[in-house]
């Protein structure tokens, strides 16, 4: 799939943060990077030098919806001397809606609703078509971008729904380190591509998640088969996640893509 831009700004602030829209087929995505005019010489961005990239995760709710929450990690992925992107998930945004996935949800709903717990078959059918589908096309993305003048490997992941991030930890050997976040439905499928993960691991998950299933996201760490990997535990809901928690993550991936 070619990439095309399809607009670029400079963000306002003293960060130096050049934005770009792209389009990778028909597949939407944003590229943040070092503003060549405001980088030290040699520019990060020149065709003789490179940074290293980092992908965005983030959940199903499109790209416009999740931004103020996506420039702001970006800006502190180009702080600590990295690219980041973020390309549109199936179903989401602008992207064509997808009927199983859609009723999936709607399923979802209405077990929460009810109060009742939700049966493996409803989060096998909202979450392994998404994993299918998002895992390839976040592959084809990374394949577009890393030919770009000045973004160069090795490649982080971070954040975004935690089954995408283990899918692609587990086939994608460009991947040196992942940040991962334990506040989505997993597929008991999961748990076995868990094993064959070996990428370090920085996993953060809130105790006291409304949406998350604690034990289940304690079972994944343990599942996972890389020899270096964290979690790291906060009191909180959801939205509470505390700014130490960003800024650990930041020092992971600074030390595992630099």
């Amino acid at each position: 799939m070619a990439l095309r831009f399809t607009s670029e700004q400079r963000l306002d602030g003293d960060d130096g943060v050049l934005e770009r829209r792209f389009t990778l087929g028909e597949i939407p995505g944003i590229l943040w990077t070092p503003s060549p005019d405001s980088a030290p010489s040699p520019s990060p961005v020149s065709a003789s030098a490179s940074v290293p990239l980092v992908l965005l995760g983030h959940p199903p709710l499109g790209l416009d919806r999740m931004y103020p929450r996506l420039v702001a990690r970006a800006r502190q992925a180009v702080a600590d001397g990295f690219a980041a992107a973020a390309v549109e998930l199936p179903g989401s945004g602008e992207r064509p809606r997808w009927d199983a996935v859609e009723r999936a949800r709607a399923d979802l709903r209405r077990a929460v609703e009810a109060g009742g717990p939700v049966g493996d078959e409803i989060v096998d059918a909202l979450v392994l078509p998404l994993v299918d589908k998002a895992v390839p096309e976040c592959r084809a993305a990374l394949d577009a971008l890393l030919e770009l003048p000045g973004i160069g490997g090795p490649v982080g992941y971070s954040g975004g729904v935690i089954s995408i991030g283990v899918r692609l930890a587990a086939v994608e050997p460009r991947l040196a380190a992942a940040v991962l976040f334990a506040g989505s439905f997993v597929p008991r499928a999961m748990f076995e591509e868990a094993r064959s993960v070996t990428v370090p691991l920085h996993v953060l998950l809130q105790w006291d998640d409304e949406g998350n299933d604690r034990q289940a996201a304690l079972d994944l760490f343990d599942a996972f088969g890389s020899e270096e990997k964290s979690l790291h535990a906060h009191m909180g809901g959801h939205t509470g996640v505390p700014q130490s928690a960003g800024e650990a993550a930041s020092r992971f991936l600074t030390r595992h893509l630099k």
